[in-house]
């Protein structure tokens, strides 16, 4: 006699399935839930109680699979003549399919949502896999059937089920160890990922890629939902993502034009339309195939802005991702280029349920806080010049900090003199003059009275000197260089005020 053992959370598809084992000539052996669907679907089903001989919901069910009978008759090696001896004089029927699926730990974390039956018949059907099938997913009942039905069950597809077992465990595991550890970085560490979906390619052509997310994750990428045009890469994840961790910071309107994973332009406005009219001028040869990102719904005066930004400039945009957009924008925007891809996400959360900032470097992760907080850090700023910056000048350090917080270290940038919005953005240089003199060059005649904000400390004089002939009206900084003295001096000479933040914002 041939068993097939079914209990299941996800009950998608398991009646369809359960029929087609029956005709292929399994008894079908269940618990719970799923047995009473099969049941109501008139599926001639044992309950395993039958088998085990437990008492029925004994001790609140938590005894309900976990017995001699049935890890043995899913353990046993058909292939050792011995073992197939020893399972007739002990009556321990074979279990050769095992249709089995957990409790998503993350929705409801709890000492009686920690499920032991479950992974123990998983695991082992999966060790037995040369023998089991063992099946974890509504995703492959239509694969086993097509190969039962075929009397093709091939080693391959029991090594592939066998692999998606045994992640399907270390997932679940995963999460019950999140919610035991109170260590901030435990000395073992698994960090559980689920598959969103297959990317168009990674970060080019010829690269394969996917999108994972962890569980319970709020992140707006987990959001994102495609309305129009293409379909995202892996390059498009990375800018739309920098994009969303450059506007999330501002309570204003904001928006951000992405390129290769760093801003070209950063504004705010009073609406939607503003902020990205500025971020859009900032550097509109840069923003050319660029990703717009808002933290702002988008209607159709905001859309005005790419259609403007095609029709004057000849500037495509490739990717608009924004929280949400109205019909008449999504109706003007696929009229501005075919293939450009709109998406929209949602709002974007106050808090983060990630625990870590993760940077991942071939077999090697670093594991980080995220750089948050940022505004915490304003009350600490110190005024190092004779000159003291306004207050206007303050409040426009104060939006460039945020910037410059999202632009590819050494990063440099120059803010308006008036208006929240970059004027040149000098990012990813190994050198801080190098990054100064693109940012300045990049502003051109704007940089006039603007503010330069860097991402970390002045180490010579230098980059002040070039600020000052550029005319920038006043500077902030990490300070903490052993020239500090040095750079102070050349901002007083040129009467210029500069600030020191005590606080570095490298990005990598």
């Amino acid at each position: 006699m041939k068993y097939a053992l079914l209990s299941v959370y996800d009950k998608t598809g398991i009646a369809d399935f359960a029929r087609v084992l029956e005709k292929s000539g399994y008894e079908i052996i269940s618990t719970g839930g799923t047995f009473n669907l099969l049941k109501e679907n008139g599926i001639k089903v044992t309950p395993i109680d039958e088998i085990t001989g437990n008492p029925r919901n004994s001790f609140d069910g938590r005894m309900k699979t976990i017995s001699f009978q049935i890890e043995s008759g899913i353990l046993f090696d058909r292939k050792n003549p011995k073992h197939v001896k020893e399972a007739e004089k002990l009556k321990i029927p074979q279990i050769d399919i095992v249709v089995c699926n957990l409790y998503p730990f993350e929705q409801k974390p709890g000492i009686e949502t920690i499920d032991v039956g479950g992974p123990t018949m998983i695991r082992a059907a999966a060790k037995n896999s040369h023998s089991v099938l063992v099946v974890v997913s509504p995703d492959d009942y239509g694969l086993v059937a097509e190969a039962l039905e075929k009397g093709k069950v091939t080693d391959q597809l029991r090594k592939e089920l066998a692999a998606r077992a045994f992640y399907h465990l270390s997932f679940y595991d995963s999460q019950i160890g999140s919610f035991f550890s109170n260590e901030k970085f435990p000395q073992e560490l698994t960090v559980s990922l689920r598959r969103l979906n297959i990317l168009r390619y990674g970060e080019n052509p010829h690269q394969a890629g996917a999108l994972y997310l962890m569980p319970k994750a709020n992140s707006p990428i987990g959001k994102l939902k495609h309305l129009w045009g293409r379909e995202l890469s892996g390059t498009n994840i990375g800018d739309i993502y920098t994009g969303l961790e450059t506007v999330r910071q501002f309570s204003k309107p904001a928006a951000a034009v992405m390129k290769h994973l760093s801003p070209c332009g950063i504004a705010t406005g009073k609406d939607s339309e503003e902020a990205l009219d500025r971020a859009v001028k900032a550097d509109p040869v840069s923003a050319f195939g660029g990703v717009v990102v808002l933290n702002k719904p988008m209607d159709v005066s905001a859309a005005k802005i790419i259609a403007t930004f095609k029709n004057e400039k000849e500037g495509n945009t490739d990717i608009v991702a924004v929280p949400e957009i109205s019909n008449d924008a999504l109706e003007l925007l696929k009229k501005v280029r075919k293939t450009m891809g709109v998406y929209t996400f949602g709002k974007i959360p106050v808090d983060r349920t990630e625990n870590w900032d993760l940077k991942y470097f071939a077999g090697a992760v670093l594991l980080q806080d995220y750089d948050d907080n940022v505004e915490e850090s304003f009350k600490d700023w110190k005024v190092v010049t004779k000159k003291k910056p306004t207050q206007k000048q303050i409040e426009l350090m104060h939006f460039g900090f945020k910037a410059v917080k999202s632009v590819k270290s050494n990063s440099v940038l120059v803010v308006d003199k008036d208006i929240p919005m970059t004027r040149g953005i000098g990012s990813g240089q190994t050198s801080r003059i190098g990054a100064t003199k693109i940012a300045l060059e990049q502003a051109g005649d704007l940089a006039k009275d603007g503010i330069l904000v860097s991402d970390s400390f002045f180490p010579f004089d230098d980059s002040v000197k070039m600020a000052a002939k550029f005319g920038i009206g006043a500077i902030v900084e990490q300070g903490g260089s052993v020239n500090d003295k040095l750079s102070i001096e050349a901002a007083d000479k040129a009467g210029i005020p500069m600030v020191f933040t005590g606080r570095r914002a490298f990005r990598h």
